[in-house]
């Protein structure tokens, strides 16, 4: 089923599966990509309770093994409405037969879009239910139509980041696992990044040590959009590897995926949120349209 909420600037339709956004219109234009199956058949999914991928789909917790597909599973389930306004929403997911399988926590996972002028807050809140300490991952994953504008091109855009950024590119594997091998990332005049398709070739680009507020924008348009995430220390951008694909997506993240070859143990992976029981986790991030 589909929802929507606006104020005088944004229109937002969402779904209730995975809690997705499914469109951001402002004056009548469209900037969420539409999850053409050509290129990416999803627009916005949430990142729960793991971001990226696992060695061989599999992590180990309580001397136990577990499998689970690349970036959780809040994305594919449907959420109960747990509050609607006309320009707010919040989405429920709590654990089930399902997620216990494969996730071993009773949890509720929040996830509240929120409209304030050109911006909309999403909000994630995720309550540890269970007498174990929680471990675990979010993020986001919105794609973003490029180019924003009739008569340009994908690479008439660039990321200008809010200030001075000297950003260290996560290594990652051919097959998308972190290599250990980290390297700086020079900037243009240490804040803007070109786009051009072939960067994609190897699949995403991950940061860290970034400014937490980076603008997609061209030169020759007037249309922009602006990802800030004051508390995710991780920063993705990706679209479909080896394709002229018309979208980029700008994905704050608060942990990494696995190591190539090792699988992993989930109470030892340093970047994950831990969580005690009966404590909530908090954390919003936001996307201003102009």
């Amino acid at each position: 089923m589909e929802y929507s909420i606006s104020n005088h600037s944004l229109q937002l339709v969402l779904s209730d599966i995975g809690a997705e956004l499914q469109s951001i219109e402002k004056d009548g234009r469209e900037y969420l990509w539409n999850g053409d199956p050509q290129y990416w058949p999803e627009r916005s999914p949430i990142l729960f309770p793991y971001v990226g991928r696992f060695t061989e789909g599999k992590y180990r917790l309580g001397g136990r093994e577990y499998e689970m597909e690349i970036h959780g599973f809040a994305k594919k389930y449907p959420y109960r409405v747990a509050e609607q306004k006309e320009d707010s929403i919040t989405f429920e997911l709590r654990d089930h037969t399902e997620t216990y399988q494969i996730y071993p926590y009773h949890f509720i996972l929040q996830v509240t879009y929120r409209l304030q002028d050109n911006t909309i807050a999403i909000t994630y809140r995720v309550f540890n239910a269970s007498p174990d300490t929680m471990y675990f991952g979010i993020g986001g994953h919105p794609g973003f139509r490029v180019p924003l504008e009739e008569g340009l091109t994908f690479s008439d855009y660039y990321l200008e980041f809010s200030g001075t950024s000297c950003p260290e590119r996560i290594g990652h594997t051919p097959a998308c696992f972190l290599s250990g091998i980290n390297q700086p990332f020079p900037l243009e005049d240490n804040r803007i990044l070109r786009l051009y398709h072939k960067m994609f070739d190897e699949d995403a680009i991950v940061f860290r040590n970034m400014a937490d507020e980076v603008t997609l924008k061209s030169e020759k348009g007037m249309r922009r959009v602006t990802v800030s995430y004051p508390n995710m220390p991780y920063l993705g951008l990706w679209h479909a590897p080896k394709t002229e694909a018309p979208y980029l997506c700008i994905e704050p993240w608060t942990s990494l995926p696995s190591r190539q070859n090792i699988v992993e143990e989930f109470r030892y992976k340093s970047d994950l949120i831990r969580l005690a029981p009966e404590k909530q986790y908090r954390n919003t991030w936001n996307i201003t349209i102009c």
